[in-house]
């Protein structure tokens, strides 16, 4: 049996250094120890000193690693989730209002 995904509209935005801030504000995490939880040299956002990081997402599965150019997305039930850009542009395409 085939299965289509049912047309929805989502809220997402784009991880870049430069709206780590609204990204922080979209997923709703409160700045401090307890809000955003990950600073990662391995990959994801690159700071002003060079340094790269990522910011951690709690999901429904779990905490997972948003990198830079992921895009955080909104579900249909408030859930948050990082998608990889490839993914996301294969899946989703602008709202024309």
């Amino acid at each position: 049996m085939k299965y289509r995904k049912k047309p929805v509209e989502i809220e997402a935005v784009q991880l870049t250094w430069a709206n780590w801030g609204e990204v922080c504000d979209f997923v709703q995490l409160p700045w401090g120890p307890e809000g955003v939880h990950g600073c990662y040299s391995d990959k994801g956002v690159e700071s002003d000193s060079g340094e790269k990081i990522g910011l951690i997402i709690p999901t429904l599965e779990g905490n997972m690693l948003a990198n830079e150019n992921d895009y955080i997305i909104k579900g249909v039930h408030g859930e948050f989730y990082p998608c990889k850009p490839d993914i996301f542009e294969e899946t989703y395409e602008p709202v024309e209002k």
